[in-house]
């Protein structure tokens, strides 16, 4: 092989090399961002992004109403199996006279939520997905996703929004 041919080859390679990098470092960085599992939220009125997204697995193997003492609430009964520990715990830095949280899941899942003012519970807010809507005060809240079975397990995703 020539000088000249090598010279071109080595050239060529390094094109692909770039290319393919650069191909890389794009994808990454276009890339939508995961939400986390069980991740722990502080907001503020007008968070961003909003939605705000979590994730995480639903149940546990205790029943909802015996974390928190409640069969029924304003926003519904509550139902299904979780753990002891919260899955969430969502921390607002100000009062919101409009705050929705809704799990979106493939399972029909449940949602408690214990934090100032009360105990809220909630099953089939949409469709077979729970959430709950309203005021919410400054404070810390804890936040369950159940499931119907003891036991069984299922991904949700957990989206926060101040959007009507």
């Amino acid at each position: 092989m020539t000088k000249k041919s090598l010279n071109l080859a080595i050239r060529l390679s390094l094109m692909i090399v770039t290319l393919g990098v650069t191909t890389a470092m794009n994808s990454i960085v276009n890339a939508e961002e995961v939400p986390p599992i069980f991740g722990d939220i502080t907001i503020n009125r007008q968070f961003s992004p909003d939605p705000l997204t979590v994730r995480g697995m639903s149940g546990g193997s205790v029943p909802a109403s015996k974390v928190n003492g409640e069969t029924e609430t304003p926003t519904g009964s509550c139902t299904g199996f979780v753990d002891e520990d919260s899955d969430h715990t969502l921390k607002l830095l100000s009062k919101f006279d409009y705050l929705k949280l809704q799990v979106e899941s493939k399972a029909d899942t449940t949602i408690m939520i214990q934090g100032p003012g009360g105990i809220w519970c909630n099953d089939d807010f949409d469709g077979k997905n729970p959430g709950i809507v309203g005021e919410w005060l400054e404070g810390i809240y804890k936040i369950w996703i159940g499931s119907y079975e003891k036991e069984k397990y299922f991904p949700y995703t957990l989206k926060i929004t101040e959007v009507k």
